[in-house]
C-alpha cells in the first residue's frame, strides 16, 4: 500500500482499488492519503468461491484418493527467497522436507500433497521443479495444478504446512490448521492482519520429527479468529459488489439477472502413485486382523510400532515395491510387488497371469498383488493360491490389504481361515474389513 505502488507522478494508478475488508482502508489511508479516494470494498472473490465448494469438501478430498482414516496434508509455498521453497538454492526447506514428510508419515494414515506459486512453476520451469521434488513424488505426494488446484485442495485438508503467502492466510481463515515453514515479517505491513497471522501462528521445528509436530497441531488446533473475520467483509456477496463498480466504470447499467461466480470445478481423480519402495511394518493382534503402517523410502528406520488392540504381538518387516519402481534392486529383494491397472488391460494380461508373471520374474517374492479398483485386487502367493481382496471404495488402499494378507500367511493364518472369516486391516485407529475369495 505504499506510494511508490499506487501513485504515478502523485495520481492514483487505478480508477478504483478494490479492498475485501475495512482495516485496509484504514492501512491504505495511513499509508497513502491519496490513493484512498479509489478504495472501493468488493469482497473477496476468491474466498467467496471456496466458501460456496465446503459443501463438496468429500468429493474433493476423493479426487485426491484420501481414504477413510487419512489426513490430507497440503505444503504450500509463495515466490521470494525466504519461502518455503525458497529461490532453488541448496537451503530451502521445501525440496529437502517432502521427503522426509513421505518417509516418516505413515503412507495409509497420511496424503501428502503440493501447491507452489505460478511464479515458482515460471522462474524455474517444470522440468527443474519435477526434478527437485521426483523423489517426495515417488514417495506419493501430489504436485498440483497452481491455478486450478489449489483452492479445493484447502477445503479437503486437514492440516497446511506453509509460509506467509496468501494460500497459508485462507487455509487459517476456512479453520483449517496451519504449521509455518518459513514465517519472515520482512516485507510484511507489521499491522496488517498477515502479519498477526505469522507472528502467532505455530511454527515448524525442521530438526524435529515431523509426525510428532504434525499430530500436535491437529490434536491442539483452536482456530485463529484474524483469518476468518479478516479475510472479507462481505463473504458470499463479491460478485455483485463487484459487478457493480465495474459497471459503474463503464458507465452502463447493470444487468437484471443476479451476479454470479463460477463454481470450483471438480478436478481430475489424483490418487497417490507411490512407486518408491515401502517399508512395511506389520503386527498381528489377533487372528485375522493386521496392524501396518508403511512407510515410503525411509531415511532410517520407522519410528512407532503399528497400532491395534488386543495383544501385543511381534512387530515385523517386509518389502513392498511397486512393479515401475526406479529400483531394479528394490524389487529382486521385495517380499510384495504391486502395481495398479485395469483388469481389461491387454498390455499386462489378466491379472492372475500378471501375477503368475511377477512371481516367475522375481524368484524372492512372495506374493504378487494387482489392484484393479479402489476397493480391489487380485493375489498370488507364492504357495499358488489365487485370491481376490474387496473392500469399500473408502477403505484402505487395496496393496495395503495385500501387504496384510502376506504378513497374515507369514504369521501362520491359514488362506481358508481369511476365506472364511476375512482380513481386517487396521491403519492408525481405523480398522479396514477385506472379503477374502478365492479364484480358480
Amino acid at each position: 500500500m505504499s506510494p511508490e505502488w499506487l501513485l504515478a507522478d502523485g495520481t492514483p494508478i487505478a480508477d478504483a482499488m478494490v479492498l475485501s475488508h475495512p482495516e485496509q482502508l484504514v492501512r491504505l489511508r495511513a499509508a497513502c492519503p491519496s490513493a484512498a479516494p479509489t478504495a472501493v470494498l468488493g469482497g473477496d472473490p476468491c474466498f467467496d468461491r471456496m466458501l460456496a465448494a465446503r459443501p463438496h469438501r468429500d468429493r474433493f478430498r476423493r479426487t485426491l484418493g484420501v481414504r477413510r482414516g487419512q489426513r490430507l496434508l497440503v505444503l504450500n509455498s509463495t515466490w521470494n527467497p525466504e519461502s518455503l521453497f525458497g529461490d532453488g538454492g541448496a537451503e530451502d526447506l521445501l525440496p529437502s522436507l517432502l521427503p522426509r514428510l513421505t518417509g516418516e508419515l505413515p503412507a495409509d494414515e497420511y496424503r501428502l500433497a503440493a501447491v507452489l506459486h505460478p511464479n515458482i512453476w515460471h522462474g524455474h520451469g517444470p522440468g527443474q521443479i519435477r526434478a527437485w521434488l521426483h523423489r517426495a513424488r515417488r514417495g506419493g505426494l501430489a504436485l498440483l495444478d497452481p491455478l486450478e488446484g489449489w483452492r479445493q485442495a484447502l477445503l479437503a485438508a486437514d492440516a497446511v504446512i506453509g509460509d506467509h503467502g496468501s494460500v497459508s492466510y485462507y487455509a487459517a481463515a476456512l479453520g483449517v490448521p496451519v504449521l509455518l515453514g518459513a514465517a519472515p515479517l520482512s516485507g510484511l505491513d507489521p499491522r496488517s492482519p498477515v502479519a498477526e497471522f505469522v507472528r502467532t501462528a505455530p511454527r515448524l521445528d525442521p530438526r524435529a520429527p515431523l509426525r510428532r509436530q504434525v499430530e500436535s497441531l491437529l490434536d491442539g488446533h483452536r482456530p485463529l479468529p484474524g483469518p476468518a473475520a479478516l479475510t472479507t467483509s462481505a463473504p458470499g456477496e463479491s460478485a455483485a459488489l463487484l459487478r457493480k463498480v465495474f459497471y459503474r466504470l463503464i458507465g452502463i447499467p447493470e444487468p437484471p439477472w443476479p451476479a454470479l461466480l463460477d463454481p470450483l470445478p471438480l478436478p481430475p481423480y489424483d490418487p497417490p502413485l507411490r512407486t518408491a519402495p515401502l517399508r512395511v511394518l506389520t503386527r498381528l493382534p489377533r487372528a485375522g486382523e493386521v496392524a501396518l503402517r508403511r512407510f515410503a523410502e525411509p531415511g532410517h528406520e520407522p519410528a512407532g510400532e503399528p497400532p491395534g488392540e488386543g495383544s501385543a504381538g511381534d512387530v515385523t518387516a517386509h518389502l513392498a515395491v511397486h512393479e515401475d519402481t526406479a529400483d531394479p534392486g528394490a524389487a529382486a529383494s521385495a517380499d510384495v510387488i504391486f502395481r495398479y491397472g485395469d483388469a481389461a488391460d491387454p498390455r499386462l494380461g489378466p491379472p492372475a497371469n500378471w501375477c503368475a508373471e511377477v512371481l516367475a520374474r522375481w524368484p524372492h517374492c512372495a506374493l504378487a498383488a494387482y489392484v484393479t479398483g479402489p476397493g480391489d485386487c487380485t493375489v498370488r502367493t507364492r504357495a499358488g493360491d489365487l485370491l481376490r481382496l474387496t473392500a469399500a471404495p473408502s477403505a484402505a488402499d487395496p496393496a495395503a490389504g495385500a501387504s496384510a494378507l502376506h504378513a497374515a500367511l507369514a504369521g501362520g493364518t491359514a488362506p481358508a481361515e481369511l476365506v472364511a472369516d476375512g482380513l481386517t486391516v487396521r491403519t492408525g485407529s481405523t480398522a479396514h474389513h477385506f472379503t477374502v475369495t478365492p479364484l480358480g
